[in-house]
């Protein structure tokens, strides 16, 4: 199976995919952001309680022969990307909008907007928007197996081990 189909797995649908992405396109027109024209993904890692845990991806490329991936990865405010680390993919996060709480191996640091954060295979991340929040990641290919979430109802990737 192909990792969008697998990401697809864990997205949600129906009336709160469709508020998620009318709230989505309401916050990027006012910051006169323009997305790449695939179809989003409203994520809520399978776990039911999307405006706590979740966020909407736009894949702009996955080339796993070519060996890079870029993707739009946007919070709303409070909203966060559960705690996780990946054994192989290094990641680049660039904020381009907004601002982020960080939690980082554990140590919590703030993003605004033009900040960079470089994250190492195996660093334990997540990410909270302190307001609504627009990143771009840069990173080796996604492969979902790759994820080690610490949330064990998280029904992707490989269980963290400690």
């Amino acid at each position: 199976m192909d990792e969008l189909t697998l990401g697809l797995s864990i997205c949600i649908t129906g009336k709160l995919h469709d508020e998620a992405l009318t709230a989505c396109a309401r916050q990027l027109a006012a910051w006169s952001v323009a997305m790449p024209p695939v179809e989003p993904l409203v994520l809520d890692f399978g776990l039911g309680e999307y405006w706590k845990t979740g966020l909407i991806e736009y894949w702009i490329a996955n080339e796993a022969t070519a060996g890079y991936c870029g993707k739009y990865l946007f919070v709303f405010d409070g909203q966060t990307c559960p705690l996780h680390s990946h054994v192989k993919k290094h990641e680049t996060f660039f904020l381009v909008r907004g601002r982020a709480r960080v939690v980082m191996d554990g140590r919590e640091q703030i993003m605004a907007e033009g900040d960079v954060l470089p994250m190492a295979p195996r660093r334990k991340h997540s990410f909270t928007g302190i307001g609504p929040a627009l990143f771009l990641e840069l990173s080796m290919p996604c492969e979902v197996d790759d994820n080690r979430f610490e949330d064990a109802r998280i029904p992707i990737g490989k269980k963290a081990r400690p």
